[in-house]
């Protein structure tokens, strides 16, 4: 199996620098990625570079687009790391939070927090923006929820779990959430226009509140299934040979399954639905450097992190001064892919 190596860090790093610059300096207000770059380092304690920028497009940096771009390279990081969590789990290469019905659980949750936000006249405006901090917790119960129904769902006629089967309780699953999603809204029409613009998927934020209540949740994500990673090269020879190696499948998949759902619910809670970044990255990062997930988990974070931002980069500008959703963008991307890995696992199966 292949090994983690510094040069792939490197690059995946350099991929975050990049479009972590390009996400900051481009935008209504362009900037000299170089001028950006000289105040990001500003940020840096005892540090002190003259960059050139007036007060006014300082405060555009630190105070609009760095939060943002944090926000994305967070929710980004978290999608991908669940994407390819879920794949060495169910041994499936079309597992993804998405088409498992795991975004759609937490949907669902976080539905029925602004539903009864705005009912209750807690809302002020926009109330996608500044969510209670228990948010991701509610999203949380609705993503474990949704998960473990796919998964029996997929086992209910035996132990087969085939591509075909896990995705369709997926699907089934989704639409009965989706479902759900409706009725709420229905009984609450005032939620209607911030529910609906929250589904489509954005990365607006008005500073640093929805980064602060990400982040813990993606520190803990990522800890606990970059701890369990050599753990998914051994679930995936079988569950005999696991047992035979001294590991205890069912007890890792359940921790593994726990801690993805928690990312995805924590990043779904701050911005919505956005699909295919959990089948993408991580396929990619599987034809590019290996297939093992000692290489693939911790990559996903840094490249899933780099493609969110750029791709909600182009969100804000391929139609500026609006702004199309970013889930409209990552699904115009992800389609394709999705038919491109669904082909060759087909082909593979048989």
């Amino acid at each position: 199996m292949s090994r983690l190596r510094g040069l792939w860090v490197l690059i995946g790093l350099g991929a975050v620098l990049v479009a972590g610059v390009a996400g900051i300096a481009f935008g209504p207000v362009s900037l000299p990625p170089g001028s950006v770059a000289a105040e990001l380092l500003n940020l840096i304690p005892g540090v002190h570079i003259d960059s050139g920028l007036t007060e006014r497009e300082i405060a555009i940096i630190t105070q609009i687009r760095l939060p943002r771009v944090v926000l994305g390279l967070l929710v980004g990081g978290m999608l991908a790391l669940a994407g390819g969590c879920y794949q060495g789990v169910f041994r499936n290469p079309l597992a993804d939070p998405h088409l498992l019905g795991v975004a759609a659980g937490a949907g669902l949750a976080v539905t029925a927090v602004i539903a009864l936000r705005v009912s209750t006249g807690r809302s002020g405006g926009d109330v996608t923006s500044g969510l209670p901090i228990t948010t991701p917790i509610a999203a949380f119960i609705g993503a474990l929820g949704a998960v473990a129904l796919t998964y029996l769902l997929g086992v209910a006629g035996g132990r087969d779990r085939s591509t075909a089967t896990l995705i369709l309780a997926g699907v089934a699953v989704s639409a009965f959430l989706g479902a759900g999603q409706t009725y709420l809204m229905q009984r609450n029409v005032d939620a209607i226009r911030e529910v609906y613009s929250w589904l489509l998927g954005r990365l607006a934020t008005a500073g640093w509140h929805d980064v602060l209540i990400i982040l813990p949740y993606a520190i803990i994500t990522s800890a606990v299934v970059l701890l369990y990673r050599r753990e998914l090269d051994v679930l995936s020879v079988g569950d005999d040979e696991a047992s035979s190696l001294g590991l205890h499948p069912q007890r890792s998949r359940y921790v593994l399954l726990a801690a993805a759902s928690l990312g995805t619910a924590a990043a779904v809670s701050v911005s919505g639905l956005i699909g295919f970044v959990g089948i993408i990255v991580p396929h990619t990062i599987r034809l590019l450097f290996g297939a093992s997930y000692r290489v693939i988990l911790p990559l996903a974070v840094l490249f899933g992190g780099a493609f969110l931002t750029l791709t909600d980069l182009v969100a804000r500008t391929v139609a500026s001064p609006a702004e199309i959703p970013i889930g409209v963008v990552t699904a115009f991307l992800g389609a394709p892919f999705f038919v491109l890995v669904l082909r060759t696992t087909r082909r593979v199966a048989l």
